[in-house]
């Protein structure tokens, strides 16, 4: 696989104990209508840094075409939406030009769902929230995960956790073994990390909403303990959608539809080889489909470390499809410090390059997780990648 520095970070949001900021994470971007580029992310409080930690939604502002990144503020609080914890954003333009702001809200630590609110001024003031996920449940959408189908539907790929308390389990004897299949959390909750792919969709630009008639499981669950996490999805004709989500087994899994993303074919091995870390692609204005995901499986031939959280995500690479899908260029790492973990990237197409929003914490951060950095790539610097 080569190697080589494409493009240059132009911005980074690193964790602070000073201010007590122990994580900022997963983020996306979108134009607005006065030419700059809003990039909004998650910016954990206080002392822990963890998923169920306090976290509000924050933004920076790019006015020079992605160079560079300033003027900070906080979108949302976590206070003002009476939850435990607001994150995992995704950023698209309405139909009448608002912004849309969906963000996963958890209430307790059983129940996660996703919202959405429109802001007609930029972000400075937001609209009512509207639920995106009427079931009840326990929902994870990754970050730059919303997307707009040809239809003009909007879909939510999202992945379905069982949770309850641990005095839940069906019986004693069993209740050991549901236990021991599950991440045990504080205060006696559990969550089941075997979660299954679920969509929603809004056909009236996002005044109400519905869950698909289909779902995707994870066949042969006694050799997988993630089920299909962290999905995403990429429209390849109108209509038909490729799906995709992590899991444990050394792959990515992959799964379509071809109605919309109402019902889905079963899930398989992709030829995305990975640990359990998720695969971002987007779609450019020219109709290439763009990758960038961690490739090489955490136990094949590298330690893990110790004493922060990595889970193998590196290197971080990208690779480009010109013919829908069918084939993609060899794979360019951009990222590669073995000692780093890179993930959850947003991808952001501009007139003279790309810009991918990812975490990238090390040891200095304590955990992968910690650290957001902002890269732009310009397109000649591309062009070698798409000549692979």
């Amino acid at each position: 696989m080569e190697r080589k520095e494409l493009g240059t970070i132009v911005a980074e949001f690193a964790p602070s104990k000073e201010n007590k900021n122990p994580r900022n994470s997963e983020g996306a971007f979108l134009r607005l209508d006065d030419n700059t580029i809003l990039f909004a992310y998650s910016r954990f409080k206080g002392h822990g840094c963890e998923d169920w930690g306090p976290s509000d939604l924050c933004a920076a502002v790019s006015r020079d075409g992605g160079r560079s990144f300033g003027e900070e503020r906080t979108l949302l609080r976590c206070e003002d939406e009476k939850a435990v914890n607001i994150m995992s954003l995704s950023l698209l333009e309405m139909k009448n030009g608002d912004i849309g702001l969906f963000y996963l809200v958890r209430h307790t630590r059983t129940k996660v769902q996703m919202f959405l609110r429109r802001s007609g001024n930029g972000g400075k003031t937001w609209g009512d929230r509207v639920l995106c996920t009427p079931q009840e449940g326990f929902f994870v959408v990754n970050n730059d995960r919303v997307t707009r189908l040809q239809s003009g539907r909007i879909l939510i790929p999202a992945a379905r956790h069982q949770t309850g308390r641990l005095d839940d389990a069906p019986n004693c004897e069993e209740g050991e073994e549901w236990v021991a299949d599950r991440e045990s959390k504080p205060d006696g909750y559990f969550m089941d990390a075997r979660s299954e792919a679920v969509f929603f969709y809004s056909d009236d630009d996002g005044y109400t909403w519905q869950a698909a008639e289909g779902k995707c499981c994870m066949p042969y669950l006694r050799n997988c303990t993630s089920g299909l996490q962290e999905p995403g999805v990429v429209e390849l004709a109108p209509g038909v959608l490729w799906g995709f989500a992590r899991t444990d087994l050394g792959r990515q899994y992959e799964m379509y539809s071809m109605d919309n993303g109402n019902t889905w074919t079963g899930a398989g091995p992709s030829r995305f080889s990975a640990p359990n870390s998720p695969l971002s692609m987007k779609r450019d204005r020219k109709g290439d489909i763009w990758a960038v995901w961690n490739p090489i499986p955490e136990y094949n031939g590298r330690e893990t470390r110790k004493d922060i959280f990595t889970g193998g995500r590196t290197p971080y690479v990208i690779a480009v499809s010109s013919d829908n899908g069918k084939t993609f260029t060899k794979a360019m790492a951009f990222e590669t410090k073995e000692d780093h973990g890179y993930c959850y990237c947003s991808i952001f197409f501009l007139e003279d390059g790309v810009l991918l929003g990812y975490n990238s914490g090390g040891p200095e951060d304590g955990s992968c997780l910690a650290k957001l950095s902002i890269r732009k790539i310009l397109w000649e610097e591309l062009e070698e990648l798409r000549k692979r």
